[in-house]
């Protein structure tokens, strides 16, 4: 080049880079094709323009400019290092070997291009050569966990398990001390079938670190391939009473009893390995709030609600677990306790439907139908797509305007709950039931009803709204029917089926037979002045 084309190639190779530094890929490309038109040489640019290329992964197009560009400049690793990459981005194993070989030249003192050239040689199925390499390794900077780790690799690839074995023996002979070893070479022979030869060394590992957790996991699984179940569950509790032995790992093991439920030998051995878990990570979150599933599981649910509160004292920020509290404090029948447990939640998950759907439920079994209702409308507005969530949220919204003598809104909100899931059996029998004291559209009530009935035959509650909506159609026989259906079925003694089926008897015809039944309600916990009436009056009333 002449002086003049030098300092124009300068001058636009700078400028190239200035574009490159403020993102403008296209613009500094250009730059740098238009310096290798006048000096096709350039071995920087040829590097520079290889990494625009590699940054839009375009590493086939990269490589013959790396080719270019170490071949100028034979010394330079950093050009080779990037031929490299785009060898491996690429699939392009074949050619690595002679990369990494010209990397070793240039900087024989890092070993990670000995590392490269093993594991190219590994990826190319050519054991023997990676072995070798590892072996050179070995010479210049002695012997290594992670070259010992790799040479297992490639002789189990082998077959060679005596040589794999081999290895971990002179391991363990120059460093008595480190479990790691030991671990490793039971790990080797458990896999490849050899148990008694890993119950040994694992037991030799043993008496070098008696609390050592994963000595005792290992063991664990060694017995229980011996079909040792008992020495295998004491070897798991021996490892879950050390904290050393990581959380998460323990609440692995916990997790794989679950495909075993409802076995009650798999239920008890999950419930006690996650009791010594809170012992053993007594300030974890993570293991009161497995502990609680674990005595959910069990029923056990005071204790339950217990270690979930633990839990969330611990750490509050995990939604699942106040979830599952505010769900126990409803099954529980602790009203007050859902409430503040799930306010709680809501401020600090305001957004979480569920939530709101669950508080909203709390209300509304207190009978405070307008607290309820707003909660249950946060849900179906934060809510669009869980159609069980809706349905259920809609058919609340429907019992609440009820109660709130809004028929209007109750129908509505019912309509609305069935098109999400047409075959809610609990909505379509409270749908009917309060139509039919309405004494409105008594055919549509008496098709819901008829439905939810066959959704969930044999309970006494639907059987005795149909036969409600059927006294109200006038059709008394079949609704006779339907009320004895009902109180076959009823386990509470309901005082409401007793007084229906004396209705339907007195529009028969069985006057004396009516009034026992209103009597029979009565007796049942009936206390209302139109049931004195039908009593001492002898006749039906509204």
């Amino acid at each position: 080049m002449s002086a003049g084309d030098s300092v124009m190639v300068k001058q636009l190779f700078f400028s190239a880079l200035r574009e490159k530094t403020i993102e403008n890929l296209k613009l500094a490309g250009e730059m740098f094709e238009r310096v290798l038109q006048t000096d096709p040489s350039n071995d920087a640019s040829l590097y520079e323009l290889a990494n625009l290329k590699k940054i839009q992964n375009k590493y086939t197009d990269a490589q013959p400019l790396l080719e270019r560009a170490v071949a100028i400049k034979p010394n330079n690793e950093w050009y080779w290092s990037a031929l490299a990459d785009s060898y491996e981005k690429s699939n392009n194993l074949d050619k690595l070997e002679n990369v990494f070989s010209q990397l070793i030249r240039i900087n024989p003192d890092k070993p990670e291009y000995y590392f490269d050239k093993a594991n190219a040689y590994f990826l190319l199925k050519r054991y023997d050569e990676a072995l070798k390499v590892y072996d050179q390794l070995e010479q210049i900077d002695g012997p290594s966990d992670d070259i010992l780790v790799n040479k297992q690799k490639i002789y189990l690839k082998q077959g060679k398990v005596d040589l794999a074995a081999a290895d971990l023996e002179k391991a363990i002979a120059a460093n008595s001390g480190q479990v790691r070893y030991y671990l490793l070479l039971a790990e080797i022979y458990n896999s490849n079938g050899f148990n008694d030869k890993a119950l040994k060394v694992l037991l030799q590992a043993e008496k070098v670190d008696t609390n050592n957790g994963m000595i005792h996991l290992a063991l664990a699984d060694i017995y229980r391939d011996k079909k040792n179940t008992d020495a295998s569950f004491d070897e798991i509790m021996l490892a879950f009473k050390n904290p050393d032995v990581a959380i998460d790992q323990k609440i692995n093991i916990i997790a794989g009893y679950f495909p075993k439920f409802p076995d009650v030998n798999a239920k008890a051995s999950a419930l006690e390995l996650s009791r010594i878990l809170t012992i053993a990570h007594s300030a974890d979150s993570k293991a009161f709030a497995i502990y609680g599933d674990m005595l959910l599981q069990s029923e056990k649910f005071k204790d339950a609600k217990m270690a979930y509160k633990k839990s969330i004292e611990l750490n509050e920020q995990v939604y699942t677990v106040h979830d599952q509290l505010v769900r126990i404090d409803l099954s529980d029948n602790d009203l007050d306790g859902a409430i503040k447990d799930g306010e709680n939640a809501l401020s600090l998950f305001p957004n979480q439907a569920w939530m709101n759907y669950l508080v909203g439920v709390a209300w509304a079994q207190k009978k405070d139908f307008g607290k309820a209702l707003g909660y249950v409308k946060n849900a179906t507005s934060l809510e669009l797509q869980d159609k069980d969530l809706l349905s259920l949220s809609f058919s609340l919204l429907g019992d609440c305007y009820h109660d709130l003598k809004n028929n209007k809104s109750s129908d509505e909100a019912y309509d609305k709950a069935l098109s999400y899931i047409p075959d809610n059996a609990f909505t379509l029998n409270n749908y009917a039931y309060y139509l039919s004291l309405r004494n409105e559209q008594l055919d549509k009530a008496a098709k819901m009803s008829a439905r939810s009935n066959e959704l969930q035959p044999n309970t006494a509650s639907f059987e005795d709204t149909y036969a409600w909506v059927l006294f109200k159609q006038k059709k008394y026989a079949d609704a006779k029917v339907w009320m004895e259906k009902a109180l076959a079925h009823d386990k509470d003694n309901s005082s409401a089926k007793y007084e229906h089926y004396g209705d339907i008897l007195f529009y028969l015809g069985n006057i004396d037979e009516a009034v026992q039944n209103w009597k029979k309600a009565k007796s049942a916990g009936g206390h209302s002045p139109v049931l004195d009436r039908k009593i001492n009056e002898k006749k039906y009333t509204e």
